[in-house]
């Protein structure tokens, strides 16, 4: 039963993920007052995600050094100068680019492993680039926002540390190191039992967060179609821009195919948390609608992966069966 809801889940995320934003603007009032548990979910949502990956995709780190770091230097410096670009030729407001920022400067979604998985990506690379990203983002994270909101807006960067050490870092942690314990033996106790509830865990974080935007659901502007648009576009080109580089990069597809989902997603739900503890409603708007697309344009770009993978069949190379074992 549990593995049937897992997949009904997991087959219908790109509608249940913006479902979740809608219901949680019409019941703000609730949405107000659980906002104290969003930590706390993250947190085991976190360790249920981090429970099939283990310490061996670090090996990946002497293989495809400049892989791993290109990947990173793409999520939180390429990403983020074009998000400021962007959002200040099309806005002034400083609210909204520090938003537009951040939701593309936090650290790649886990969830990016399931399409790597999906679409045969390099799955070592995979688990490297997602774990490595992971712990160096309570340092990563903070020292650039801290550089982007300058002095217009006050932040506690250590306070931005200290919740990223606590939701992300110590909870991967403990999963990776449950799975080495176990020897791979708890991804069927505990993981693909409770995958339903790690997905469930998303949808209640995001309705809840939800209520920080609801004040400016009730007045429908131009500046919100906008502010969609924008995330849209974001969104796109953060997926274009990957396959545009690995293509012009790596001559392997599966290195490609790796850097396309690890680079175009994010995990958006920590950057919510964030939004919503240290700064003004406004700054949340752009994190939040960034969970209306990420799922969709995923399962868009897996086809156009298909697509790609037929007229350049010369970049399969026979070490694909290798890359994924």
């Amino acid at each position: 039963m549990l593995k049937s809801l897992n997949s009904w889940l997991q087959r219908y995320m790109p509608i249940l993920t913006p479902l979740s934003l809608i219901v949680g603007v019409f019941i703000a009032d609730i949405g107000n007052q659980l906002l104290f548990l969003v930590p706390w979910i993250f947190a085991i949502m976190t360790f249920l995600s981090s429970l099939s990956l283990n310490f061996k995709g670090l090996t990946s780190f002497t293989k495809y050094p400049w892989v791993i770091l290109f990947t990173i230097a793409f999520l939180h410096i390429i990403m983020p100068f074009w998000a400021y670009f962007v959002s200040t030729l099309v806005f002034h407001d400083h609210l909204l680019t520090i938003g537009f920022v951040l939701s593309v400067a936090i650290p790649t979604g886990v969830t990016s492993f399931i399409w790597v998985s999906f679409c045969k990506g390099h799955l070592a690379l995979g688990l490297s680039i997602i774990l490595i990203d992971t712990l160096i983002a309570p340092f990563v994270v903070p020292t650039l926002l801290h550089f982007v909101v300058g002095e217009a807006v006050s932040i506690n960067t250590t306070s931005i540390m200290i919740d990223l050490l606590w939701m992300i870092v110590l909870p991967s942690i403990a999963g990776v190191v449950l799975n080495e314990l176990t020897k791979g033996k708890v991804v069927d106790k505990i993981g693909k039992p409770l995958a339903p509830f790690q997905k469930i865990c998303l949808f209640l974080i995001i309705m809840i967060n939800s209520s920080a935007i609801a004040p400016y659901f009730e007045h429908m502007s131009w500046e919100i179609l906008w502010i969609i648009v924008v995330v849209f576009v974001l969104a796109v080109s953060g997926y274009a821009l990957c396959l545009l580089i690995g293509h012009f990069l790596w001559k392997d597809i599966s290195i490609i195919t790796t850097f396309i989902f690890t680079g175009g997603m994010r995990n958006i739900a920590v950057g919510v948390v964030i939004a919503t503890t240290y700064f003004p409603s406004k700054v949340v708007m752009p994190v939040v609608f960034g969970m209306l697309f990420q799922q969709v344009l995923a399962a868009q770009f897996s086809k156009i992966l298909e697509k790609y993978k037929e007229k350049y069949k010369e970049k399969v190379l026979p070490q694909m069966v290798e890359n994924n074992s």
